[in-house]
């Protein structure tokens, strides 16, 4: 219904943020994310938008980027993952970050957010894994072809490797997610090795 708003920021509190649009405040429920990007209370601000209409309550939710609004789109279409819990994960981690914890298997990522238990994590990397291509188009500013199941596919796999190899499923999703993921998998082992080894 609402693709985007854009005025003046007037108002910011932890994960709310109101946007005056033609004399008409916007309140927005945002991400951690989200909140780091917008400018200072009197600025313009935009924000991609989604709006929620349940029964008991109509609620606008706002992105910085159209990349987490569509993140978030895919979180709350898994089982279990309402609006409140896909913004807890968006603010504890960026779509890029979504993306390979669900490649690489790392549920434990996902229970960094508050209120997402293991058995919820171990649900949205299920069923985030087939999806993950479309969460993603760019890894730590490294861009990527859009749907290219490849690149995310060797940053499984090179995060599979070092699991073998005795590093923590976090530590090695961690690291891999800061090389160029267009690399083939040995050489994204080999370089996330010298990283890990000046630790």
């Amino acid at each position: 219904m609402l693709y985007s708003v854009r005025g003046e920021l007037i108002h910011l509190e932890a994960n709310v943020a109101v946007i005056c649009c033609g004399g008409v405040g916007f309140r927005c429920r945002i991400t951690m994310n989200t909140a780091r990007r917008l400018p200072k209370l009197g600025s313009e601000a935009m924000l991609y938008t989604m709006m929620d209409v349940r029964e008991d309550a109509i609620e606008l939710f706002g992105f910085a980027e159209k990349k987490e609004l569509d993140c978030f789109k895919q979180l709350i279409g898994i089982t279990g993952v309402g609006p409140k819990a896909a913004i807890a994960v968006l603010s504890e981690l960026s779509p890029d970050q979504v993306a390979l914890a669900a490649a690489s298997g790392d549920h434990k990522a996902f229970t960094r957010a508050n209120g997402v238990g293991p058995k919820l994590a171990q649900r949205m990397v299920l069923e985030l894994k087939d999806k993950v291509a479309a969460l993603t188009s760019s890894v730590d500013g490294i861009e990527l072809p859009s749907g290219n199941a490849q690149t995310v596919g060797n940053a499984a796999e090179a995060v599979k490797a070092l699991g073998a190899l005795g590093f923590s499923q976090s530590e090695a999703a961690q690291t891999v997610g800061k090389l160029d993921e267009t690399l083939p998998v040995e050489e994204l082992v080999r370089q996330a090795l010298r990283q890990l080894a000046k630790r």
